[in-house]
């Protein structure tokens, strides 16, 4: 049987801590700050900390609050009207990766899980110059 990230990890609790810890360090740290006013242009960070649980679980092999809340998983469709950078792409990534330093949490699962982080959150860079707003040609 293939044991579950969120398990490999240590359950909910552990991605519970480790999302708020996230938030904490993206609301603390200067990388963070863009992050935080596209949260807050939206529906905020209590918001975004619930609904990042939400999806981390079912994304990592857990139950699927998301997916049970709002009919699906589609990341792409969840940030189709933010404009999001490739510096945003990297604060957020970088964010993340001290967020599992800090928690101990290391090995394959979390490799990939990284990786994949990585891959998803650079698929989310668009040319949205504000909410919903194509950027102009230069």
């Amino acid at each position: 049987m293939v044991r579950k990230l969120i398990d490999e990890i240590g359950g909910e609790e552990t991605l519970r801590a480790l999302v708020e810890h996230f938030y904490d360090l993206v609301e603390e740290n200067p990388e963070g700050a863009q992050i935080v006013k596209l949260h807050k242009r939206g529906h905020g960070m209590g918001h975004a900390r619930v609904e990042q649980f939400n999806f981390l679980s079912g994304f990592m092999g857990g139950r699927k609050y998301y997916q049970e809340k709002h009919g699906h998983m589609d990341v792409k469709l969840m940030h189709e009207h933010v404009p999001i950078t490739t510096e945003d792409a990297e604060n957020w990534l970088k964010c993340m990766d001290q967020a599992l330093l800090d928690l101990k949490l290391a090995g394959p699962g979390v490799e990939r899980l990284r990786a994949v982080f990585r891959r998803v959150a650079l698929m989310l860079v668009n040319d949205l110059a504000e909410w919903g707003e194509k950027r102009l040609p230069a």
